[in-house]
């Protein structure tokens, strides 16, 4: 005899549409509040990095004037004295293309011992680390000044034993260099590029930040209105139920 199979239980009743949508409702209303709150923040910060961005270019068109004890950041600042070059400090790490193909270098870090008042220490540009002949040094540097700058958590170690620095701390490089007080930061030399294989490399102009969040926070916004677009197809199905 063939044996029946037992009828399954009748459904229960459905819950009312409020109840089936209100925990997925409030939770795409706070993913859409905190993505639209991403977006405006990235705006703002948009904003502020524009004026930051100004500044520099304001600086950069303003002429260079005597080192002060204090600059503000991306003052353009001038030096004049001798380049002491038995002391010399390695500042980062960064592969450039040369003429000997590509080769991993650092900034050069040279203190400028002034005819009065305290060493500077001149950051005059990279060069390879390895069989490099750096060119004589100039008298008369111009460029911005670098203020100090411990890092952070994922900023490497600074390797005094080898005069390679991460960080750009003018008392920590000059203590390393055998030198009791230095003005307390780096002079960022800023000049045309000497001939083809001819060391250091030294900066163009002064370093500007990049400027993407417009992009990031269309991202954000973009990702507002697809989660609002999916929210209103699942509730357009639920409603049909």
């Amino acid at each position: 005899m063939s044996r029946r199979r037992p009828m399954g239980r009748p459904p229960g009743p459905q819950k009312p549409l409020r109840q089936r949508i209100l925990l997925p409702t409030i939770a795409t209303v706070v993913m859409v509040v905190v993505l639209l709150g991403l977006g405006i923040w990235q705006l703002q910060r948009r904003g502020e990095k524009q004026a930051i961005l100004a500044r520099i270019d304001a600086a950069e068109a303003a002429p260079a004037i005597p080192a002060p004890e204090a600059p503000e950041q991306f003052t353009k600042i001038f030096v004049s004295g001798r380049i002491d070059p038995t002391r010399t400090a390695r500042y980062l790490s960064e592969v450039r293309p040369t003429r000997q193909g590509e080769q991993i270098g650092s900034r050069v870090i040279q203190p400028l011992m002034l005819a009065d008042g305290l060493p500077i220490l001149v950051d005059r540009g990279w060069a390879p680390e390895v069989n490099a002949v750096l060119d004589t040094p100039d008298s008369i540097f111009e460029g911005y000044a670098r203020l100090r700058d411990d890092g952070g958590s994922f900023t490497p170690n600074d390797d005094v034993a080898r005069l390679h620095f991460y960080s750009p701390n003018a008392a920590k490089i000059g203590e390393a260099l055998g030198l009791a007080r230095v003005v307390p930061y780096i002079l960022v030399a800023i000049a045309e590029p000497p001939p083809a294989g001819h060391f250091p490399l030294p900066a163009q102009r002064l370093p500007r930040p990049p400027n993407d969040h417009l992009s990031y926070a269309l991202t954000w916004f973009g990702l507002a209105a697809v989660l609002s677009v999916i929210y209103a197809l699942w509730l357009r199905k639920a409603a049909r139920r």
